[in-house]
């Protein structure tokens, strides 16, 4: 039945016009990969490529994407890969605040459908806009990354760990090394945590990896925001 919903859903995307992105995409993104997905990855908004194919990252940030994905012991095949704005914003530039709140029902839904044990966010949109769903004050996105953070969103609890976005390194060269030892260090233990321990409370093994206030107080609180 989720699954079906799933399939459903994303054709919804592929026809919404609730934002005027629909206007001059080519193609909605609405993410692919199996639908009972143990991680989820979620970006910002698809690319030039992306628009052309309808598919997520399969650019040079989506290849990118798959070799950090083999650091962190997954394959692209065993996540679900979808961004916070379903339609490529003009010249790539950053999502507005009402094309991100035009597509928060989508992905709230993805997650409650898939019920992912974790979540990777790739760029500040994508992991304040995590953050704000999941009732965690945003603390930046240099505090956010190298800890694993609890929340519950969509009625999912959940782990959310935070990097850059694979295209920053296409453009600054020297955070290749940095989302490198992302993947293969804290994102790599907390897959590897979340996945057999079987839900989103995290476990013995990961508590080191939390920090006090990493802990949402509830779903949809919000709090305190920063770039």
């Amino acid at each position: 039945m989720a699954a079906s919903r799933l399939r459903q859903l994303e054709e919804e995307v592929r026809r919404c016009t609730r934002c005027p992105l629909h206007a001059t995409r080519t193609h909605a993104v609405p993410g692919e990969g199996p639908g009972e997905a143990g991680v989820m990855v979620v970006g910002e908004a698809p690319g030039r490529m992306e628009d052309r194919l309808g598919r997520p990252f399969v650019g040079p940030a989506g290849k990118l994407l798959d070799s950090l994905l083999e650091l962190a012991g997954l394959s692209r095949g065993e996540v679900y890969i979808t961004n916070v704005v379903k339609c490529r914003p003009p010249g790539n530039r950053d999502p507005r605040e009402e094309e991100i709140e035009a597509c928060l029902p989508y992905l709230v839904e993805q997650i409650s459908l898939i019920r992912p044990r974790l979540v990777i966010a790739v760029g500040r949109h994508a992991g304040r806009t995590l953050f704000r769903l999941a009732g965690l004050r945003w603390p930046g996105l240099a505090r956010a990354r190298g800890r694993v953070w609890r929340g519950r969103i969509g009625g999912v609890e959940l782990l959310i760990a935070v990097t850059y976005h694979p295209a920053a390194a296409l453009y600054n060269p020297g955070l290749r090394g940095e989302l490198e030892r992302d993947f293969s260090g804290f994102i790599r233990r907390s897959v590897a945590e979340a996945l057999s321990r079987g839900g989103g409370g995290g476990g013995a093994g990961l508590d080191r990896w939390f920090s006090p206030d990493s802990i949402g107080s509830g779903e949809g609180a919000g709090g305190d925001v920063d770039s």
